[in-house]
């Protein structure tokens, strides 16, 4: 490689590194642990422009994921136990590893102002618990029209002063997002869709799965914006 070549390298800005975190599941035949993380999650970061990084839940680990990544997406996945946060567990959760949501919670309250977050679907959840929020646990017990919440299928929000089309995958919501997170969105029958933190630079919730959902403001368009504005913080620090 020639000098030239070398030092027109160096002076390109790196792509944005991207945390991305993981879940954790046991094998019950040999009650071996793995991480696991969809994939669409990374492909998305990366059609953004930025650098994937999957984080394993290591709580003793969250100061060195915060120094090392410049923005985050906090994944989809089961359900919180709520006794840390003032509640009962629902009998009907289907409930996340406790070294996941341990380890979520320190990341989010140990997360500084400055860091671009796009929490989904569980991440949009976990956002607001930690932030004095609550949930209803499990749909079916009193939102009428809690079918239109499961099983993928698409309904409308209104998002950013658009109505868009999401899917929908989930038995529980946010009821209330908690401090300094204000309601951004809504589904047609009024759920709670998105929540966010005017105050930051970027930081949303969304209850639907934009990895999942192509080209667009709500789908891959938010992958984007978490991208782009790590970008711009990096360049004006």
């Amino acid at each position: 490689m020639g000098t030239e070549q070398h030092n027109d390298r160096q002076r390109q800005p790196r792509a944005p590194r991207i945390g991305i975190t993981c879940d954790i599941t046991t094998d019950p035949a040999t009650g071996r642990r793995r991480y696991r993380c969809a994939d669409h999650y990374a492909q998305a970061v990366t059609t953004a422009g930025g650098t994937p990084m999957l984080l394993p839940p290591l709580v003793d680990h969250c100061e060195s994921y915060l120094s090392i990544c410049d923005g985050f997406v906090f994944t989809g996945g089961d359900d919180p136990k709520m006794e840390p946060f003032g509640a009962p567990t629902h009998s009907q959760a289907a409930l996340i590893d406790p070294h996941r949501q341990a380890f979520e919670t320190a990341l989010l309250q140990q997360m500084p102002a400055t860091k671009p977050v796009l929490g989904v679907c569980l991440g949009m959840q976990m956002m607001a618990l930690v932030a004095g929020g609550t949930l209803n646990q499990h749909l079916p017990d009193d939102w009428p029209t809690h079918a239109d919440h499961a099983d993928g299928k698409a309904h409308t929000v209104t998002f950013d002063t658009s109505t868009v089309e999401v899917n929908s995958h989930h038995h529980q919501a946010v009821t209330a997002p908690g401090r300094n997170l204000a309601v951004v969105a809504r589904a047609h029958d009024g759920l709670i869709e998105a929540i966010q933190d005017h105050n930051r630079p970027f930081y949303l919730g969304v209850q639907w799965h934009p990895e999942r959902m192509g080209d667009g403001p709500a789908g891959l368009g938010l992958f984007a914006k978490l991208v782009e504005t790590t970008t711009r913080l990096r360049a004006d620090s």
